[in-house]
């Protein structure tokens, strides 16, 4: 009897091990896939010579300071907002002056007929916020992605690119 289950034990082993060594295989041979997937596009994308030092930080700094300099589109100026901020004394306020960029200069014209939905929609917006909300530089970007989302809701023949703050004042 003790033979018996002593072989029984030994097959069991056998099988176990037989089945381990194939699913090691192949999480080995995914690993090794992945390592050198990630390694050629580490490869491609310049990554490795930014890293190492190599002389490709020449040419994409010099692609950065390209992208950077791309031409603005046509502004679209709006009067400035005053509103009170969120507070519970109602005692700061928020002066905000926009410029919106426009993706064409056709736009202008929607843009003169919108304007009371845009001030109305902007104007709840920010007086929605409170200090907290606007006194910081990720408040700031939120706002102006909010700003725009909102705009560029309202517009059917063109969109706006981007929201430029030309005044901020929280007091």
């Amino acid at each position: 009897m003790a033979e018996e289950e002593k072989e029984a034990v030994k097959e069991q082993e056998k099988e176990t091990s037989g089945k381990k060594s194939p699913m090691k295989l192949i999480i080995l041979a995914v690993v090794v896939v992945l390592l050198l997937g990630g390694g050629a596009f580490a490869w491609k994308s310049g990554m490795l010579n930014s890293v190492l030092g190599g002389k490709n930080n020449e040419n994409a700094a010099k692609s950065v300071k390209e992208d950077s300099r791309q031409d603005i589109g046509p502004l679209y100026a709006m009067d400035p907002f005053i509103v009170n901020l969120n507070e519970p004394l109602g005692k700061r306020y928020l002066k905000v002056k926009l410029a919106f960029e426009m993706d064409k200069e056709d736009l202008r014209t929607e843009m003169d007929k919108r304007l009371p939905q845009f001030r109305d929609g902007i104007l709840t917006l920010l007086s929605s916020k409170s200090y907290k909300d606007v006194s910081d530089l990720s408040g700031k970007y939120e706002l102006r992605a909010e700003i725009l989302g909102m705009v560029n809701g309202y517009l059917k023949t063109g969109k706006v690119r981007n929201v430029y703050f030309t005044q901020f004042i929280v007091q």
